[in-house]
């Protein structure tokens, strides 16, 4: 019974983290915003959060101080240890509080600490009472039997979103690849063109007494090397092409999951792409405002 109340908080308060955050974001950007990480309407850090809460901090519910600070190191080390993991896993960074006094790794700060701590002291000594009493209305193989295939669509809804960001972070990597292999055809396009130039100025220089002689004896082979440089500069502004096209396929292939975690988290940043990154999301405002 303890293992199905977890449960049965765990999806109660994380529906209910999912309501505050989407209406926050409605509010703040005036429209629908999708604020879970997953598809579903669930943020799992607020089950996982607010359940630990209500459970490991029940014997201290009528001592407001030591709820509230126990609430406060509780929340923080689970948001801290969530973006963590998150990052880690997904070589991604969910949300930053960087700019916040008194932050830790941009994960959790202060400020916010303090107020989830609040909120925690509002759900034991309210929220939560009320719903002991709505779960007992529910009989339990009614109950059971909706954990069981909320469970299953959980799952699946994982599956799906972490396959989706494994997806997106091959598809940063490979314009990370055209991008640098582009720089580097510029690079040696712009290289040659120094060097051809630096060396007919010398030539010139040299054989500028001789030059009807130089042109008569060499032209043959001038017109045969200028043909070679030319062919070398065709294949490289050809290659340059595909990559440029390749790149700009790329970059419209968004998929469901990318366009839908750049709206709900319009800080994330990725770890090894974030330039990236940024004209991904940058191309997105771009194609909403057409």
């Amino acid at each position: 019974m303890e293992a199905y109340r977890l449960i049965v908080y765990f999806f109660i308060y994380g529906f209910t983290g999912w309501c505050v955050e989407v209406a926050f974001a409605s509010v703040k950007e005036r429209r629908f915003v999708n604020r879970g990480f997953l598809n579903g309407p669930i943020c799992p850090v607020y089950g996982v959060g607010v359940g630990a809460v209500v459970t490991l901090l029940e014997p201290w519910k009528d001592h407001l101080v030591l709820l509230y600070v126990a609430s406060v190191i509780l929340v923080t080390f689970i948001e801290w240890l969530t973006g963590y993991a998150m990052d880690k896993i997904f070589h991604h960074k969910w949300w930053d509080y960087s700019e916040m006094p008194l932050n830790i790794g941009g994960y959790v700060c202060l400020l916010f600490s303090l107020v989830w701590g609040a909120a925690c002291v509002v759900i034991m000594k309210i929220v939560h009472p009320m719903t002991e009493k709505l779960t007992e209305l529910v009989p339990f193989p009614l109950g059971l039997t909706l954990c069981v295939l909320f469970i299953i669509v959980l799952a699946v809804d994982i599956a799906v979103t972490s396959a989706g960001i494994l997806k997106l972070n091959k598809r940063l990597e490979a314009m990370e690849k055209i991008a640098m292999e582009l720089h580097e055809i510029s690079d040696k396009m712009g290289i040659n063109i120094h060097e051809n130039v630096m060396d007919a100025v010398e030539k010139l220089e040299r054989l500028e007494d001789r030059k009807e002689e130089f042109l008569e004896k060499y032209g043959e082979f001038s017109d045969l090397k200028e043909d070679l440089k030319e062919n070398i500069r065709g294949d490289m502004r050809m290659r340059r092409e595909e990559l440029k096209k390749r790149y700009e396929e790329l970059a419209a292939a968004s998929t469901h999951v990318s366009r839908r975690l750049a709206k709900a988290f319009p800080k994330m940043e990725s770890r090894k792409h974030r330039e990236i990154l940024n004209e991904l999301r940058e191309r997105m405002e771009k194609r909403k405002t057409l």
